[in-house]
């Protein structure tokens, strides 16, 4: 059955967006920690200490996930976070404090509202403060979904409004969900195939396909439009440790590679997370294979709650 996100325990989610300049930030944490591993399939990744997450380094559990637009100017959120937990003394303890550990990943909104204004420590500790005192995830315009757009092969003059979305099942005592935000190269298609966002048509009332686009013009292009990026985190409450949440992870892509096309470009950064945050003992392979299926109807509802903003239309908008 469907839950929501939020029905997942032993996390919290706290967003903070700057609606005018069209950015924002969302964080996952844990005071007590939580298991997690990542797969990295764009060629584009903005991220911060996705290296703890590898299964040969020796962090077993950490702190935060930090979703944050700005591109690699953003990846300074996490510092925002570390001071906030620091203060809550959460943290791997080292004796004279606790070190919090905290990773990121960025998508590119620097062309949607204000350039120059990115998510920085103040924001990140903004929403780390939010995820402990009063946690306030919903989908749309909010947190990293704040500036997210896509269908950009053309640029942003044929591009449509996105947002961070996300859905949640529970299987018996299984609970599994996803949060992405959506800020792709390609186009956007729901579970039945039908296109729902994505490249615009020029009198921008309806869509045309971005593969066609990128079909009728083989020749190399060296610096394609580089504003994209899809992050998301699977998160479920069964009990993994990091080899096999990479695992989750990369199997969780293939959602991502149902519902966008194209999916994993050069221009793309897409990077996900699986977390663990609880101890139900679940086959590793289920939990993979509901990752990707939870993963693509998150991108969609990212789609469907999103509002038109900065010029360009949402999909309600068509």
């Amino acid at each position: 059955m469907e839950i929501s996100i939020r029905d997942i325990e032993g996390i919290k989610i706290g967003q903070v967006e700057n609606a005018d300049a069209g950015t924002g930030c969302t964080v996952v944490l844990s005071e007590t920690g939580f298991r997690a591993g990542v797969d990295v399939r764009g060629g584009g990744p903005a991220s911060r200490e996705t290296q703890l997450l590898n299964p040969l380094m020796a962090a077993d559990a950490i702190n935060a996930i930090v979703l944050g637009g700005g591109s690699a100017f953003g990846l300074g959120a996490s510092s925002g976070v570390m001071d906030y937990l620091e203060e809550q003394g959460v943290g791997f303890d080292v004796g004279v404090t606790h070190v919090p550990l905290v990773v990121q990943s960025d998508l590119f909104d620097l062309t949607v509202g204000d350039t120059f204004t990115r998510p920085d420590a103040k924001m990140g500790y903004e929403a780390a403060r939010i995820a402990f005192e009063g946690p306030n995830y919903k989908d749309g315009n909010y947190g990293a979904g704040c500036g997210a757009t896509v269908g950009k092969i053309l640029g942003m003059d044929y591009c449509m409004k996105t947002g961070i979305g996300s859905y949640a099942v529970q299987i018996g005592e299984l609970k599994l969900g996803a949060i992405v935000a959506v800020n792709a190269l390609g186009d956007i298609f729901d579970k039945d195939g039908r296109q729902i966002a994505g490249l615009l048509t020029e009198d921008k009332k309806s869509l045309r396909s971005t593969i066609d686009v990128m079909k009728s013009n083989l020749q190399v292009v060296e610096n394609k439009f580089v504003g994209n990026t899809t992050i998301a985190i699977i998160i479920t409450n069964g009990k993994f440790v990091k080899p096999q949440l990479c695992k989750i992870a990369g199997m969780a892509h293939d959602g991502m590679a149902r519902a966008i096309r194209p999916v994993h470009t050069t221009a793309d950064g897409d990077s996900i997370y699986a977390v663990s945050a609880g101890e139900v003992a679940v086959d590793q392979d289920v939990v993979g294979a509901l990752a990707a299926d939870v993963l693509g109807e998150a991108i969609v509802r990212a789609v469907e709650n999103a509002e038109g903003a900065y010029g360009f239309p949402a999909a309600k908008d068509l």
